[in-house]
């Protein structure tokens, strides 16, 4: 070929390149994905952390745990914080704000007020989503966008042209579960400034909480007013409701309003937020958005996003548009929570980070923090601090927390789990580990007087018999007296983290924990059957008899509802002794020893996940099972499983979750998931599965380096690996990896070696017997 058109091809090429959009992740996020079927999923204007999250609230009880749902129901208003993805009852959401284009014949009294009431269908296809913003029309013409700060909502309300009534702005004294305890709110004649306080249950706990909001607007109002009822009326500034043991649900409806010009055409609408006072609302109002500048504000909303996401990167190679928005999106959902409270504190004062929506650890110990200590470490950390703080206050780790109240606890001490996992990924400075292991230890040793909201139950059945009876007698706190096997299950891997933290700060020091941590045996009982298998978790009571649960109830296969925290609440937790079966996460050599080998192990997780109706993957002690085929020497069938969930069940349309995302569980799922390095939470320890990409990589926040994992050549499984250029044959790496960064090459083929099969390449299990080490 001739130089000159050699010469041609590369100035083509280099221009092609230049010419080519840069690729942006905002293009791959989309909020919407796991807005129906029960994902709960928060898709407004947030910030990563933030505690403003601002979205339009709609009617239907069954999804408006996120305030908005993809279902088409009414909108009864815009509230500014929201947890996500939460299962239940619906949490915060207080204090929503609501526009009317007017009232007939500028009569106020013929305006709907009370929610029932002023619930508006939206325009369909107007909702839009993208980090920092949301936006959407109603059909009574009144189009809202909004997007935030970190304490701050900021709203753009725009009216339909025409018409002589004045424009109504209400505020509501409410909030999304309808569990007001008192309210007062206050509007000034003059400025037209809104103050709000009140004090509200949360939705998954104990205890009551106060919040406050101060309203401000762009432009002058006409006219101000309090509203009660279906009545409003000028002349009244403030309004004060309490309990009055006959409006229960909902409580009396009541708020305050201003009215605009009926020529307006827009108005801007800044809700200042606080825990502590009305005071702190109007400060970090003025003080995060002085100047009610929209544009600007959504500038450093995304700012601060595209600063949390680019540290990671991908080379998508053949993925589909679908599975790079799958995962960011799903990435993105796992930053939102738990959020940033530091200093809006009000029940003690401290130098300590305070965060809370931990909603709940049970759900978040699992996916969220794992994810946390590879892509964002530093908000980990503060994280952690902030459980230590709460523990340094409050005498017990929470186990779930929202809302500045103690949450409920589903099983047991996780907390322990993600404080360990944290140590092993980092021990960073700025952690106490000796209060840490302090906080653990109080959660092994001593039973709280309520431990439906922190600690355990059942201690001393737990040390002397070495389980948690279905019968057992617990006179020394109150809780349900439920969920004996996978009660036993949680509480001896948290004894089995104790032992880890215990053992690394004082390792001459005997403690009884690692012993504890073998009590899941005591639950095994070898004759119970099932699906042509024998050997299950089976209640036991304190006599050391067995009882009899199938082991496929609470799946989907048989009684899949009747394992929630209720006192009628079955002895496995919304799954079935099928699935806490496989939860030794410390020792699965045993474990596979206990089950008949590798090859009847690998037998029956293959029919746990493929047996129709047998297992569920929307709850969140199912992730695990989907990579226990690294211990058994055949990671090939757990990248298999993970694909076989990707795109199945995890896509990119509204119902794209298999169920609540949990603050962002599902999302931490996935997007580890597609990195293809799995952590095991409370272990340094990621099993290698082949990424959903040609290339991912992830800049370490405390080192600055970059770590990446590299596919090469076509096909599903891993055939061969190096890391850094060396010869890599074990199934799994440790988080100096993501520390030091470097490179992992895994040479794909279509078609299974012997990579990662052997005895030396598996994960580490433990036991007593020495802390024997496989792999």
């Amino acid at each position: 070929m001739a130089p000159n058109i050699l010469t041609l091809l590369w100035l083509l090429g280099i221009t092609a390149a230049l010419s080519a959009p840069a690729y942006d992740i905002f293009d791959y996020i989309d909020p919407f994905i796991g807005t129906i079927n029960g994902g709960h999923v928060f898709p407004g204007a947030s910030r990563p952390f933030s505690i403003a999250k601002a979205v339009a609230d709609v009617s239907n009880p069954d999804e408006k745990q996120g305030g908005f749902a993809s279902d088409n129901s009414p909108i009864t208003g815009f509230s500014h914080m929201h947890d996500s993805g939460t299962g239940g009852a619906p949490s915060l959401g207080n204090f929503p704000i609501f526009a009317h284009a007017g009232c007939a014949g500028n009569d106020l009294n013929r305006c709907a007020w009370r929610k029932a009431d002023r619930a508006t269908l939206r325009t369909n296809g107007t909702a839009r989503a993208s980090p920092g913003y949301f936006a959407i029309t109603l059909e009574n013409g009144v189009s809202t966008a909004v997007t935030v700060a970190e304490r701050t909502a900021l709203y753009k309300f725009s009216f339909p042209a025409g018409g002589d009534s004045e424009r109504v702005i209400l505020l509501d004294a409410s909030d999304l579960p309808d569990s007001r305890v008192s309210a007062k709110l206050h509007v000034d004649p003059d400025s037209g400034r809104i103050t709000a306080s009140g004090t509200f249950h949360p939705s998954f706990g104990i205890g009551t909480y106060k919040t406050y909001a101060c309203v401000d607007f762009s432009s002058a109002v006409a006219r101000t007013g309090v509203w009660v009822n279906t009545r409003a009326e000028t002349g009244v500034q403030t309004v004060a409701v309490e309990e009055d043991g006959v409006n229960l649900s909902p409580p009396l409806p009541a708020g305050v309003f201003v009215t605009l010009a009926a020529n307006t055409d827009s108005v801007l609408v800044r809700v200042g937020l606080s825990f502590v006072s009305v005071a702190q609302a109007c400060g970090n109002a003025e003080r995060e958005i002085p100047d009610f500048d929209f544009d600007r504000t959504l500038a450093a909303a995304r700012a601060a996003w595209r600063e949390k996401l680019e540290v990671v990167s991908i080379t998508p190679g053949t993925a589909s548009a679908e599975l790079q928005t799958v995962f960011w999106s799903g990435l993105y959902r796992s930053l939102l929570s738990p959020q940033d409270y530091t200093g809006e504190n009000p029940l003690w004062e401290s130098d300590e980070p305070y965060y809370d929506s931990y909603y709940c650890i049970w759900d978040s110990f699992r996916s969220i923090h794992p994810l946390l200590n590879v892509v964002a470490p530093k908000d980990n950390v503060k994280m952690v601090r902030s459980l230590l703080d709460i523990y340094r206050h409050e005498g017990k780790l929470p186990d779930c927390r929202m809302s500045l109240c103690k949450g409920l606890t589903q099983g047991g001490s996780n907390a322990d789990v993600v404080l360990v996992d944290t140590f092993l990924k980092g021990r960073s400075a700025d952690v106490d580990w000796e209060l840490a292991l302090e906080a653990m230890i109080s959660d092994a040793e001593d039973e709280p007087a309520n431990w439906s909201v922190e600690g355990r139950g059942g201690l001393k059945s737990w040390k002397e018999l070495g389980y948690i009876p279905t019968d057992d007698f617990d006179p020394y706190g109150v809780g349900a007296i439920t969920r004996s096997i996978s009660r036993t299950v949680e509480y001896a891997y948290n004894d089995f983290n104790v032992h880890t933290l215990s053992s690394a700060l004082h390792p001459d020091k005997p403690t009884p924990y690692l012993s504890r941590s073998t009590n899941w045996r005591n639950m095994f009982s070898p004759t119970t059957r099932s699906l042509n298998y024998t050997g299950f978790l089976q209640p036991r009571y304190t006599n050391g008899t067995f009882g009899a649960q199938d082991p496929r109830f609470c799946s989907p296969a048989l009684n899949f509802t009747s394992c929630y925290l209720n006192p009628s609440g079955s002895e496995t937790y919304e799954g079935s002794s099928w699935l806490y079966t496989f939860y030794v996460p410390h020792d699965h050599a045993s474990l596979i020893s206990l089950l008949g080998g590798r090859a009847a192990f690998i037998s029956r997780l293959q029919t746990l996940h493929t047996t129709p109706g047998l297992h569920y993957l929307g709850d969140e002690q199912a992730f695990l099972t989907t990579y226990q085929y690294h211990y058994a020497g055949a990671p090939h069938l757990s990248a298999d499983t993970a694909r076989s969930y990707i795109p199945a069940q995890f896509n990119a349309s509204a119902h794209g979750i298999p169920g609540n995302d949990d603050s962002g569980a599902m999302g931490s799922f996935v997007a580890l998931a597609m990195i293809g390095l799995w952590p095991v939470p409370g272990q340094d320890v990621y099993l290698i599965t082949p990424p959903f990409f040609e290339q991912v990589a992830v800049r370490n926040g405390v080192s600055g380096r970059t770590a990446r994992v590299v596919s090469r050549g076509a096909g599903r499984y891993v055939v061969s690996a190096r890391l850094d250029g060396r010869v890599w044959t074990r199934n799994w790496v440790t988080h100096g990896f993501w520390v030091e960064g470097g490179t992992l090459e895994l040479m794909l083929g279509d078609t299974p070696g012997k990579w990662g099969t052997g005895e030396a390449d598996v994960p580490p299990s433990y036991s007593p017997a020495g802390m024997a080490h496989m792999g």
